[in-house]
C-alpha cells in the first residue's frame, strides 16, 4: 500500500502495519492498520489497503467537507457483498486524539485531519455521511440538499434534466448551486447559504420539490412513497431534516465497484441530460484521484455568500 501523505510505515506482523500520520496540529499520531489485503470489493479485487490509500490520496479536498461535522460511519468489515452497520457515535476504542463532540445528544467523530480519515479508513468505512450543520452551530445549516433519485425506469439522464430545471429555478432567486453523484444512482445538488434553520432549509426545499412537480407531474415527484415513484425523479426534500445525513462529496459508495459520490461540472450534466452516454457520470476511486488533480474541488462552497429567500 502506498504511504498515505506526510506519513511514515515500520514493519509489524505480516497482517498489520505501524504508520505514522501528522495530526491536525502537526503532532505525529502511530497508527497500527490491519488485514490490508482483505478484498472489500469482490468484483474487482479492491481490498483495504486501496480504501485506505484511496481516503488518504483524496483527503485534501475531501476534509474540507468533513471538519467540524459529526460523521456517521458506514462500515463493511467483511466487504460490500457482506453485512454493514452504521455507527453514529464515535467508537470507543477510538484513539483518545480522535476529535468528538456531543451533537444533539451522540458523541460523534468529528474527522478533521488525515490521521483521523486514515484511522476510520482503517475500519473499513466505506461510507462517510454527515449532517447538513456543523458541530458548532448544529442549529444552523451550511446548505440546502435536493436529492434526486430515479425511480426505476428513470435513470441518471431523468436526473440531469431535473436538476438543470431545478438550477434554473434557483437562480431565479438568485442562488448558485454545486452538484455531485450520489455515487448509486442519482444526482445531490446543494446550496451554500447561512443564518437560517432546518425547518427553514426543508421547507424551502420542499416548496421547490412541488413546484417541478406540479409543473412536470409525470416527470417529478416529492411523494416519499416508492410506488408514486416509478418512471419518475423523487426530489427528496426530507434530507434537510435537522437529524438526517447525507453521503459526504468524495465518500466511496458500497456498490459492487469502489463508486464515489463525486463533484462534476454543470457543463457535465448537460451533456448527460442532451444524450452523452450516461456512464460519464460514473466515477471510481482511481477516476476522482485523476478529477481531482485536474480540476481541484468542484463542490467547494461559500454559505457565507447566500442568504435563503423568503418564498412567497
Amino acid at each position: 500500500m502506498p504511504v498515505p501523505s506526510k506519513a511514515t510505515r515500520s514493519r509489524t506482523p505480516a497482517s498489520k502495519s505501524r504508520i505514522e500520520v501528522a495530526g491536525a496540529d502537526g503532532t505525529v499520531r502511530q497508527l497500527t492498520l490491519s488485514n490490508l489485503d482483505k478484498v472489500l470489493y469482490p468484483e474487482v479485487a479492491f481490498s483495504k489497503a486501496g480504501v485506505v490509500d484511496y481516503y488518504a490520496r483524496v483527503a485534501p479536498v475531501l476534509l474540507p467537507h468533513l471538519r467540524d461535522r459529526a460523521v456517521t460511519l458506514v462500515r463493511y468489515p467483511d466487504g460490500v457483498d457482506a453485512g454493514s452497520f452504521f455507527e453514529k457515535r464515535c467508537p470507543p476504542h477510538a484513539p483518545d486524539w480522535v476529535h468528538h463532540e456531543d451533537v444533539d445528544g451522540i458523541d460523534a467523530c468529528i474527522v478533521d485531519d488525515l490521521a483521523t480519515l486514515v484511522w476510520i479508513a482503517n475500519l473499513a468505512a466505506l461510507e462517510l455521511h454527515t449532517l447538513q450543520a456543523t458541530a458548532t452551530h448544529p442549529d444552523q445549516p451550511t446548505a440546502v440538499v435536493f436529492d434526486l433519485d430515479p425511480g426505476p425506469p428513470a435513470t441518471i439522464v431523468d436526473c440531469c434534466r431535473v436538476a438543470l430545471d431545478l438550477r434554473a429555478a434557483l437562480e431565479r432567486l438568485g442562488l448558485a448551486t454545486v452538484v455531485k453523484t450520489s455515487g448509486s444512482k442519482g444526482l445531490h445538488l446543494a446550496v451554500p447559504v447561512h443564518g437560517t434553520s432546518a425547518e427553514e432549509t426543508k421547507g424551502f426545499a420542499r416548496a421547490l420539490g412541488q413546484l417541478l412537480a406540479t409543473s412536470d407531474p409525470e416527470r417529478v415527484t416529492i411523494v416519499m412513497e416508492r410506488a408514486e415513484r416509478r418512471d419518475r425523479v423523487f426530489v427528496d426534500w426530507s434530507q434537510n431534516d435537522r437529524h438526517k445525513t447525507t453521503v459526504a462529496p468524495y465518500s466511496l459508495r458500497a456498490r459492487p465497484r469502489p463508486q464515489v459520490s463525486t463533484p462534476v461540472s454543470w457543463d457535465e450534466v448537460t451533456s448527460v441530460a442532451d444524450g452523452a452516454d450516461p456512464t460519464a457520470l460514473v466515477f471510481e476511486a482511481p477516476d476522482v484521484l485523476a478529477r481531482v488533480e485536474r480540476l481541484g474541488d468542484l463542490y467547494a462552497q461559500d454559505p457565507s455568500a447566500q442568504e435563503l429567500p423568503a418564498l412567497a
